[in-house]
C-alpha cells in the first residue's frame, strides 16, 4: 500500500502533505529531523492519511492536494477540526 498523508506542525500550525509506502517509518523520519523540509517545523502530528494500491494514484493525489485546488479545499473541510486543534 501507498499512503498520502497530512502532517501538522505544532510549531507553526501549518500542514505538510506527502506520500510514502511506509507511513510509520516516514512519520518517524519527519519527527526525528531526517526530512529537511519539515526539520525546523517539528514536532509534527499526523492528522490524516489515505491508502492506495498504486504508487501512481498516491502521487497524483498528493500533487492535486499540493496545488491547493478544489481537492485540497474539500479535504480541508473534512479534517478542519483536526487541523485547527490547539
Amino acid at each position: 500500500m501507498y499512503y498520502v498523508y497530512v502532517l501538522k506542525s505544532d510549531k507553526d500550525k501549518k500542514c505538510y502533505i506527502g506520500h510514502t509506502r511506509n507511513l510509520k517509518k516516514r512519520f518517524y523520519e519527519h519527527n526525528s529531523g531526517k526530512v529537511s523540509s519539515t526539520k525546523p517545523r517539528r514536532p509534527l502530528v499526523l492528522v490524516y492519511y489515505e491508502a492506495y494500491k498504486s504508487l501512481a494514484d498516491a502521487r497524483e493525489r498528493e500533487v492535486r492536494l499540493k496545488l491547493k485546488s478544489k481537492a485540497y479545499a474539500q479535504l480541508y473541510k473534512r479534517i478542519q477540526n483536526s487541523i485547527d486543534e490547539k
